[in-house]
């Protein structure tokens, strides 16, 4: 299919950069789309003008905006962020050249924004998109073949305000997307405003909207870049968000293997235990661990209490399976990189909680979907069953985990942190 041999280009230019040992899957529910009739109004307006826009026509990127439309989203974007104006007045944005809000002053922009009656969503994993079922109204009916016009808004970490109009000509889908920040002096700033026209999108059943946008591609530009995007529609539960931030979200599937290997109680040896310490104990702690003060590896004693409180594993099987130096008492640790990581498509997967089962005998187990964003834009490259079991003051143990079908093909051959 057309799809299966572009992503393997994409794979053979991203080679030169970093391994991907991904597979794109090719839908067959996927709108394959061409440059036509949305075209044609704004062609006969602009007179032959330019010949280069016949062309960005055909290409679909960089298309010319009506000043109407133009006017209009300014506008509203302007309107949004005067909305929170306040909340981003009085909230903390640090020291950092880079401003960026707390999740709950993000959150109380999204509720002003929210009475608007237009969608609005955020940009940290697993936001609830509010107005959800305009969205869902929309693209429903463009499945179905049906003109017609839908805004998103998204609040992003800085306090800016993007403004997404997708519409639908019955051919076509194209969406004008601009972004508003608040600039130095307090000023409401354009940062920018494009139309494109989406190459190929598709409203999946677990409630995602999936699209690629058009981009200049190779040979006429040296790099990839992607024009993927995958927007959650239809929320998660609210149990199965608060399992994925508490339980999933903070191991994810780099630098250690729990999540993206077949394990359980009685097939514990093969665990990357001196990858995985280093979520447990930001898990535990509530900070992240400093190599800095830990420059001849983590002490026995701190390195054991941490990894047996999470996971099934004696004390006696930790020094035999992990990296373990006996005559310093200590379990080697080295931070994640290039020298013992090569990056992957897979690697930015984000786990996402989507049902919990409980067992009858006092575990749980999830089932857990790799959302991956990027270039793959599927909200399900892998799904896998992790078996837990939760303690009276709400702390877990992992018990095991299982990836369903062909999973284990889509993941890259892992590789250990600290080789032995």
């Amino acid at each position: 299919m057309e799809i299966k041999k572009k992503y393997i280009s994409i794979i053979a230019i991203m080679a030169a950069g970093f391994l991907c040992a991904c597979e794109r899957k090719a839908p067959e529910d996927f709108h394959q789309l061409s440059a036509g009739e949305g075209r044609e109004g704004l062609l006969q307006e602009e007179n032959g003008e330019d010949d280069d826009r016949e062309e960005h026509w055909e290409k679909g990127y960089d298309l010319p905006i009506k000043e109407e439309d133009r006017r209009k989203a300014e506008a509203d974007c302007r309107a949004a962020l005067k909305l929170t104006e306040e909340i981003y007045g009085k909230a903390d944005k640090g020291e950092a050249s880079n401003v960026v809000l707390s999740e709950e002053a993000l959150l109380q922009m999204k509720e002003k924004i929210k009475t608007m009656g237009m969608p609005v969503t955020g940009n940290k994993p697993y936001q609830v998109m509010e107005n959800w079922k305009e969205m869902e109204h929309f693209l429903l009916d463009a499945q179905k073949g049906k003109a017609g016009t839908v805004l998103l808004y998204r609040i992003h970490s800085d306090g800016g305000i993007g403004r997404f109009q997708y519409q639908y000509d019955g051919k076509n889908m194209y969406v004008l997307a601009a972004n508003m920040t608040w600039g130095r002096e307090g000023m409401p700033t354009l940062a920018y405003i494009s139309y494109t026209r989406i190459k190929e999108w598709r409203y999946t059943d677990k409630g995602y909207l999936s699209y690629e946008l058009c981009v200049p591609e190779p040979p006429e530009v040296s790099e990839l870049i992607d024009g993927s995007c995958l927007i959650r529609v239809k929320p998660l539960s609210e149990e199965c968000r608060k399992m994925s931030e508490k339980y999933v979200l903070p191991l994810g599937y780099q630098g250690n293997n729990l999540l993206c290997s077949n394990w359980d109680k009685e097939n514990l040896e093969y665990l990357d235990y001196n990858g995985v310490y280093e979520y447990f104990y930001e898990m535990r702690s509530g900070r992240r661990l400093k190599p800095e003060e830990y420059p001849d590896g983590i002490p026995a004693e701190e390195f054991e209490d941490t990894i047996m409180e999470y996971l099934p594993v004696s004390q006696e099987n930790l020094r035999e399976w992990a990296v373990f130096d006996e005559e310093h008492q200590s379990y080697l640790w080295e931070r994640l990189g290039c020298g013992n990581y090569a990056p992957n498509l897979f690697g930015t997967s984000v786990p996402e909680v989507t049902d919990i089962r409980e067992n009858g005998d006092g575990t749980f187990t999830l089932t857990v979907d790799a959302v991956c964003q990027m270039i793959l834009c599927d909200d399900a490259v892998i799904i896998h069953e992790l078996t837990v079991q939760f303690s009276e003051d709400d702390n877990i143990q992992y018990l095991g985990n299982r990836i369903l079908d062909n999973g284990l093909l889509m993941i890259p051959e892992y590789q250990y942190r600290v080789e032995k």
